[in-house]
């Protein structure tokens, strides 16, 4: 069988998501420039998962809560993923 590419891409780029937004969660404590580029960027990939997991999330005194639960969640979803395409042979 052929090198499972589809379920490896996924699998990582969940990995890197979650590592990018816990980055982030540590750069917010030290609050940077908002127009240094790589907070720019961290902001522009993570924003998509943390937006809707803000509106749904309430926040618990001062702490946001939405990066733990997207670092939780993206962690299952791209194990159960790359399991399913690996099981589908992908």
């Amino acid at each position: 069988m052929g090198y499972p590419f589809l379920s490896t891409f996924v699998s990582v780029l969940c990995q890197v998501l979650a590592l990018a937004i816990f980055v982030r969660a540590l750069l917010s404590w030290i609050n940077p420039s908002p127009s240094n580029p790589i907070v720019r960027f961290l902001n522009d990939i993570t924003e998509p998962i943390l937006a809707p997991l803000r509106r749904v999330i309430p926040m618990v005194g001062m702490m946001d809560l939405s990066p733990l639960i997207a670092m939780i969640v993206l962690s299952y979803a791209g194990q159960i993923l790359a399991s399913s395409l690996r099981s589908a042979g992908l």
